[in-house]
């Protein structure tokens, strides 16, 4: 069986051909062609299935991040390290803390306060004063405040000057 040639436009969509009364299918159908059943939630011809996107080709890490990375990780390194270093320091002493003698320097003894229960403590703060002092007028105003002091402490040059009488544990 053949079909006759289409007559007009026939990628022309809503117009009927020449000769066509209105309302009328320009061909009539066509047996012979089995339909596919539709299923649900698909329109009539689609696949079943949505073609599967290529993946994504993954990202490399670069030098420069893992450079980024190490320099972060390593400053931070160094603050933390720093405050811990720091929260034993002879500035963060107060009144009736011990201290320890880190080295054996006398223009930089390396204080740092320990337990008084201890092994390591050596000294015991009686005043501690805050200014910037000589020798002279250090042993002074220790002289003053803590009456049987035997040493004197000065610091000076960071955030705080300031004095520390000691005396032996």
């Amino acid at each position: 069986m053949s079909t006759p040639p289409p007559q007009g436009n026939p990628f022309a969509q809503g117009q009927q051909p020449y000769g066509q009364p209105q309302g009328q299918a320009p061909y009539p159908p066509q047996g012979g062609y089995p339909t596919q059943p539709v299923q649900a939630g698909y329109p009539q011809g689609a696949a079943p299935y949505a073609p599967v996107p290529p993946a994504q080709p993954r990202r490399k890490v670069s030098f420069k991040l893992i450079k980024n990375v190490v320099i972060v990780v390593v400053a931070l390194g160094f603050v933390i390290g720093g405050y811990i270093a720091s929260r034993d320091d002879a500035d963060t002493a107060a009144v009736g803390d011990c201290m320890h003698r880190g080295s054996t320097n006398d223009d930089d003894p390396d204080l740092e306060v320990v337990d008084c229960k201890s092994a390591k403590a050596q000294y015991v703060v009686l005043a501690k004063i805050e200014g910037t002092y000589s020798e002279t007028t250090a042993n002074s105003k220790c002289s003053e405040k803590a009456k049987d002091f035997q040493y004197s402490y000065t610091e000076s040059g960071d955030k705080k000057d300031f004095l520390l009488c000691l005396k032996d544990k």
